[in-house]
């Protein structure tokens, strides 16, 4: 590989009127064109017979962070938390770490503070849990917006409202090579969040 054809490559953050954050690159050959639009589908775990219906959308990055916030009304005032993160990790593992029962509007408040974070380093995600009802939102490594819920329809009006398409067409970032970027301070900035959260030690996590 050319390092100066790479290093122009990872340069490129705008796609058409798609604007990438920093945490993740598509591959050279651009098997994937990111754009911005919604997916719904169906989540299936064949071990433990089980069908959730799931929404994934890309977001460009000028109105990324503030969907993601207006995605988590509809879990309740009240949530658990699962950050992840890849940091000092190999082989493409990542470690879980847990927050439970954490009012809405506080840690929507610690996201603002650690928006950065949150958009730009591609070795940190989170998962928001409703502790209502079987509801998830996930902003993950990708900067992709995943949301698992019987009942979608609340998710899909906060999208189509940010004017988000629902395209069933759309390819998003993973289902191609990519690359995931990071920087030398995302990794300290990550345990400032964490202890901000008041996260305990690695959590055994799964969505469903």
């Amino acid at each position: 590989m050319n390092p100066e054809k790479l290093a122009a490559h990872l340069q490129v953050d705008r796609y058409g009127d798609f604007w990438l954050t920093e945490a993740v690159r598509p591959s050279l050959d651009l098997q994937v064109v990111p754009r911005e639009g919604f997916r719904v589908g169906t989540y299936r775990d064949a071990q433990a017979k089980l069908e959730v219906p799931v929404l994934v959308a890309a977001v460009s990055r000028e109105r990324l962070f503030d969907v993601f916030l207006d995605l988590l009304d509809p879990l309740g005032e009240v949530v658990d938390v699962v950050v992840e993160t890849s940091h000092n990790s190999e082989g493409g593992a990542h470690q879980d770490l847990h927050r439970e029962q954490i009012d809405l509007p506080v840690f929507k408040s610690y996201c603002c503070d650690y928006e950065d974070l949150l958009l730009n380093d591609g070795c940190t995600g989170v998962a928001v849990i409703g502790t209502g009802g079987p509801m998830e939102v996930q902003f993950d490594e990708h900067k992709l917006l995943v949301v698992y819920a019987q009942d979608l329809t609340p998710f899909e009006r906060v999208l189509l409202d940010a004017g988000i398409p629902q395209d069933e067409q759309i390819k998003f970032i993973t289902e191609g090579e990519h690359l995931h970027s990071t920087e030398p301070q995302h990794a300290e900035v990550f345990e400032q969040f964490c202890l901000r959260l008041g996260v305990e030690e690695v959590a055994e996590h799964v969505n469903w």
